[in-house]
């Protein structure tokens, strides 16, 4: 599935797809198969309260956030998501979608697939994702690929995931392939 920058989409679906581009762009170096989505499911979002604020151009789904399609589930503290003026209405779900912006403890999880993070941003107009934090973690099973900073332009499937810089750790990028685990699965 591939977006366009003014495409009127569901607000959680945008999020979603944009972890699974990231997860399917890493599959040449990691081996992870990728998170799948199904784009003809319906989207349920959850979340402890909900702002919109027109005059901002901006719907903040805070507190427990749930948002679940078909196999896939994305958990955070709080998602923004910002849209264009004059683009629709966040109270309906038809804005035209600028950003978004996730928050707080990011998980994502589709059949045997995971990634974490502390927070992610996915820009409609430019189509990069972009999951960081402290530790990104995918993994799919025993294989797992760890870093801090992970970069997938939507538009040609390039990711680059870097590596932590300072904090005690070393900086580089970990991997671990466990032989025959994808016969495992």
């Amino acid at each position: 599935m591939r977006f366009r920058p003014n495409s009127r989409l569901s607000l959680g679906m945008l999020f979603l797809v944009g972890l699974t581009a990231s997860a399917l762009a890493q599959d040449a170096q990691s081996r992870l198969t990728g998170l799948q989505l199904s784009g003809d499911q319906p989207i349920q979002i959850e979340s402890e309260r909900l702002e919109v604020r027109e005059e901002d151009n901006v719907a903040v789904f805070s507190g427990n956030v749930s948002v679940v399609q078909g196999q896939t589930l994305l958990k955070a503290g709080r998602m923004m998501v910002y849209y264009l003026k004059d683009g629709g209405s966040a109270a309906t779900g038809s804005a035209n979608i600028d950003r978004l912006e996730v928050d707080g403890n990011v998980y994502v999880k589709s059949d045997k697939q995971v990634a974490t993070g502390d927070r992610a941003t996915f820009d409609m107009k430019s189509e990069v994702l972009v999951l960081s934090g402290k530790e990104v973690v995918l993994s799919e099973g025993d294989n797992v690929i760890v870093g801090c900073r992970l970069t997938v332009q939507m538009k040609n499937g390039q990711a680059k995931l870097d590596g932590c810089d300072g904090g005690g750790s070393d900086g580089r990028v970990k991997m671990l392939l466990t032989p025959g685990s994808q016969n495992r699965q």
